[in-house]
């Protein structure tokens, strides 16, 4: 699961790094609101791009959960593997 992680945390820094505005220094364990400087709605905005890449529906109550790119990476995983939460 370990491979499928940073796989997911390298595709979440690719997106990431598309993006004009976004520091270029993120890390997995960059923190999406406070390093990366996003509101609500950028974070919304962003989990939606990556839900449509990745064919996942990420449940609201999880989001509130997720910190770091790390975080979402496991968490995406996890619904991805059909794993509970």
């Amino acid at each position: 699961m370990t491979d499928k992680i940073a796989a997911t945390e390298q595709l979440i820094i690719e997106q990431l790094l598309a993006k004009p505005n976004v520091p270029r220094d993120i890390s997995p364990e960059s923190k999406i609101v406070e390093d990366l400087a996003f509101d609500s709605l950028a974070v919304m905005n962003f989990v939606m791009e990556i839900e449509d890449r990745l064919d996942v529906s990420l449940p609201l109550d999880q989001l509130a959960d997720i910190r770091t790119i790390r975080d979402l990476a496991i968490c995406l995983n996890k619904l991805k593997a059909g794993t509970p939460q």
